[in-house]
């Protein structure tokens, strides 16, 4: 029972990443930022936000962080064009 929950949460994370032709936040959950030396989620770091059907807004809570914000999203291998 425990390796079926277990399958079927990963299943959940994958279906999560599939592009549908809409920006959605949970595409960012994997992205991690170093932070004061620590590697940190992003969710953790700023807010992620859905502007339109194909943009997502990231706004940092630190704005000395967006640099290395959009370094980490571009390693991420997304597939990702961070925008300032």
């Amino acid at each position: 029972e425990k390796k079926m929950k277990k399958s079927l949460e990963s299943l959940n994370n994958a279906f999560n990443k599939i592009r549908t032709g809409r920006a959605h936040p949970s595409i960012l959950d994997s992205v991690t930022v170093n932070y004061y030396g620590q590697e940190t989620p992003l969710k953790q770091v700023a807010s992620v936000n859905v502007e339109d059907n194909r943009t997502l807004t990231v706004s940092p809570w630190e704005k000395n962080l967006m640099p290395t914000i959009e370094k980490a999203i571009m390693a991420s291998d997304l597939g990702l064009n961070p925008a300032t």
